[in-house]
Protein backbone atom coordinates (compact mmCIF):
# COMPACT_ATOMS: atom_id res chain seq x y z
CA UNK A 1 0.00 0.00 0.00
CA UNK A 2 2.68 2.51 0.86
CA UNK A 3 4.47 1.33 -2.34
CA UNK A 4 1.17 2.67 -4.53
CA UNK A 5 0.54 5.81 -2.47
CA UNK A 6 4.60 7.19 -3.05
CA UNK A 7 5.94 5.33 -6.34
CA UNK A 8 6.63 8.62 -8.41
CA UNK A 9 8.86 9.13 -11.52
CA UNK A 10 12.04 11.86 -10.82
CA UNK A 11 9.83 14.21 -12.88
CA UNK A 12 9.95 18.19 -12.45
CA UNK A 13 7.17 19.55 -14.56
CA UNK A 14 4.96 17.67 -12.43
CA UNK A 15 7.15 18.29 -9.17
CA UNK A 16 6.33 22.12 -10.01
CA UNK A 17 2.94 21.99 -11.04
CA UNK A 18 2.68 20.13 -7.46
CA UNK A 19 4.34 22.59 -5.26
CA UNK A 20 2.20 25.46 -7.11
CA UNK A 21 -0.75 23.97 -5.92
CA UNK A 22 0.22 23.41 -2.66
CA UNK A 23 1.48 26.98 -2.54
CA UNK A 24 -2.07 27.71 -3.46
CA UNK A 25 -3.75 25.27 -1.21
CA UNK A 26 -1.57 26.38 1.90
CA UNK A 27 -2.34 30.11 1.44
CA UNK A 28 -6.12 29.53 1.31
CA UNK A 29 -5.79 27.06 4.48
CA UNK A 30 -3.65 29.53 6.15
CA UNK A 31 -6.85 32.65 5.50
CA UNK A 32 -8.80 29.57 7.08
CA UNK A 33 -6.89 28.21 10.17
CA UNK A 34 -4.40 31.24 10.96
CA UNK A 35 -6.14 34.17 9.52
CA UNK A 36 -3.13 35.22 7.66
CA UNK A 37 -2.98 36.99 3.91
CA UNK A 38 -6.57 38.53 5.22
CA UNK A 39 -7.97 35.30 6.01
CA UNK A 40 -10.79 35.30 9.00
CA UNK A 41 -9.18 32.41 10.94
CA UNK A 42 -10.51 29.46 12.50
CA UNK A 43 -13.56 30.23 14.09
CA UNK A 44 -14.63 32.95 11.77
CA UNK A 45 -14.44 30.40 8.89
CA UNK A 46 -16.93 28.38 11.06
CA UNK A 47 -19.11 31.55 11.09
CA UNK A 48 -18.68 32.11 7.32
CA UNK A 49 -19.75 27.97 6.34
CA UNK A 50 -22.61 28.57 9.09
CA UNK A 51 -23.29 31.57 7.53
CA UNK A 52 -24.47 29.58 4.35
CA UNK A 53 -26.00 26.61 6.38
CA UNK A 54 -22.88 24.07 5.56
CA UNK A 55 -22.57 21.84 8.49
CA UNK A 56 -19.10 22.18 10.60
CA UNK A 57 -17.78 18.84 9.04
CA UNK A 58 -18.19 21.08 5.73
CA UNK A 59 -15.86 23.33 7.40
CA UNK A 60 -13.93 21.10 9.20
CA UNK A 61 -13.23 19.15 5.49
CA UNK A 62 -12.32 22.44 3.66
CA UNK A 63 -9.79 23.92 6.45
CA UNK A 64 -7.94 20.45 6.86
CA UNK A 65 -8.03 20.02 3.05
CA UNK A 66 -6.38 23.52 2.39
CA UNK A 67 -3.75 23.87 5.29
CA UNK A 68 -2.67 20.10 5.71
CA UNK A 69 -3.41 19.46 1.86
CA UNK A 70 -1.66 22.31 0.65
CA UNK A 71 1.47 21.23 3.09
CA UNK A 72 1.52 17.52 2.06
CA UNK A 73 1.50 18.91 -1.65
CA UNK A 74 4.63 21.17 -0.60
CA UNK A 75 6.75 18.39 0.58
CA UNK A 76 5.41 15.79 -1.56
CA UNK A 77 4.33 13.36 1.26
CA UNK A 78 1.27 11.57 0.11
CA UNK A 79 0.48 14.09 -2.25
CA UNK A 80 -2.01 11.61 -3.99
CA UNK A 81 -4.62 11.64 -0.78
CA UNK A 82 -4.58 15.25 -0.81
CA UNK A 83 -5.02 16.07 -4.60
CA UNK A 84 -8.22 13.60 -3.80
CA UNK A 85 -9.65 15.45 -1.26
CA UNK A 86 -9.02 18.58 -2.97
CA UNK A 87 -10.74 17.11 -6.37
CA UNK A 88 -14.10 16.30 -3.60
CA UNK A 89 -13.52 19.86 -2.56
CA UNK A 90 -13.83 21.43 -5.83
CA UNK A 91 -16.20 19.21 -7.25
CA UNK A 92 -18.21 20.10 -3.62
CA UNK A 93 -17.51 24.02 -4.10
CA UNK A 94 -18.99 23.75 -7.88
CA UNK A 95 -22.03 21.87 -6.91
CA UNK A 96 -22.48 24.13 -4.07
CA UNK A 97 -21.92 27.66 -5.21
CA UNK A 98 -19.86 28.42 -8.04
CA UNK A 99 -22.13 26.53 -10.79
CA UNK A 100 -24.89 28.87 -11.15
CA UNK A 101 -22.66 31.80 -11.57
CA UNK A 102 -21.11 30.45 -15.31
CA UNK A 103 -17.91 29.47 -16.32
CA UNK A 104 -15.96 32.43 -15.92
CA UNK A 105 -14.59 33.79 -12.63
CA UNK A 106 -15.78 37.70 -11.79
CA UNK A 107 -12.68 39.15 -13.18
CA UNK A 108 -14.87 42.59 -13.63
CA UNK A 109 -17.29 42.60 -10.55
CA UNK A 110 -20.13 42.61 -12.62
CA UNK A 111 -20.83 38.83 -11.61
CA UNK A 112 -22.83 37.33 -8.60
CA UNK A 113 -20.05 35.57 -7.82
CA UNK A 114 -17.09 33.48 -8.94
CA UNK A 115 -17.80 30.71 -12.08
CA UNK A 116 -16.04 27.36 -12.07
CA UNK A 117 -12.79 27.90 -14.24
CA UNK A 118 -10.67 27.97 -11.17
CA UNK A 119 -11.76 25.19 -10.16
CA UNK A 120 -11.71 22.97 -13.17
CA UNK A 121 -8.02 24.01 -13.64
CA UNK A 122 -7.44 23.15 -9.92
CA UNK A 123 -9.25 19.70 -10.78
CA UNK A 124 -7.09 19.41 -13.57
CA UNK A 125 -3.62 19.62 -11.57
CA UNK A 126 -5.13 17.55 -8.61
CA UNK A 127 -6.27 14.49 -10.95
CA UNK A 128 -2.53 14.90 -12.97
CA UNK A 129 -0.86 14.45 -9.37
CA UNK A 130 -3.60 11.59 -8.04
CA UNK A 131 -2.49 9.62 -10.94
CA UNK A 132 1.16 10.39 -11.27
CA UNK A 133 2.55 11.26 -7.35
CA UNK A 134 4.36 13.61 -6.28
CA UNK A 135 7.36 13.49 -8.71
CA UNK A 136 10.84 15.07 -8.05
CA UNK A 137 11.87 16.81 -4.87
CA UNK A 138 9.32 14.95 -2.86
CA UNK A 139 9.43 12.70 -0.19
CA UNK A 140 7.61 10.37 -2.23
CA UNK A 141 10.22 10.07 -4.52
CA UNK A 142 13.39 9.59 -1.63
CA UNK A 143 9.98 6.78 0.32
CA UNK A 144 10.04 5.34 -3.33
CA UNK A 145 13.82 5.28 -4.31
CA UNK A 146 14.97 3.71 -1.06
CA UNK A 147 12.37 1.26 -1.11
CA UNK A 148 13.18 0.08 -4.62
CA UNK A 149 17.16 0.25 -3.50
CA UNK A 150 15.84 -1.99 -0.39
CA UNK A 151 14.18 -4.83 -2.81
CA UNK A 152 17.23 -4.75 -5.39
CA UNK A 153 20.16 -5.23 -2.25
CA UNK A 154 20.57 -9.18 -1.89
CA UNK A 155 19.52 -10.58 1.75
CA UNK A 156 22.61 -10.76 3.74
CA UNK A 157 23.48 -14.08 5.11
CA UNK A 158 21.06 -16.47 3.05
CA UNK A 159 22.12 -19.30 1.70
CA UNK A 160 23.36 -18.90 -2.10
Amino acid sequence: MLNLLTSTQNDYPLAFSRILLGAVFFAHGAQKVLGWFGGSGFSGTFEEFAKFGMPAFVALFAIFVEFFGGLSLLWGLFPRVAAVAIIVEMVGAILTFHIKNGFFMNWTGQQKGEGIEYHIVTIALALLIAVQGAGALSIDHSIASNQNSASTQPIHGSAE
